[in-house]
């Protein structure tokens, strides 16, 4: 008796192993793909592609969206425009 417990326990054991490996290869192939998207992009726009280009990129100020704005002021020195509500017919 005791041997068929330690024998389903070993087989229930081995099974999870199988689907927890089939897991991580999916997780792997996954980030393989992700990665190489990335790459094929960064080459396609012709910007280098690493980890240390990416936090450059990350880390360069935002531009500016119009000529006369600045990325650097916090919004409430911004020049603010209300908006007008209108129904739409």
């Amino acid at each position: 008796m005791n041997f068929i417990q330690q024998a389903l326990r070993a087989a229930l054991f081995l099974v999870l192993a199988f689907f927890g490996l089939v897991m991580a290869f999916v997780f792997m192939a996954s980030t393989l793909l992700a990665i190489g998207v990335l790459y094929i992009v960064a080459r396609i726009k012709g910007r280098p592609f690493g980890v240390k280009a990416y936090w450059a990129e990350r880390r360069r100020p935002p531009m500016p969206t119009r000529p006369g704005a600045r990325a650097g002021q916090p919004a409430r020195e911004r020049d603010v425009t209300d908006i007008e509500m209108r129904e739409i017919p």
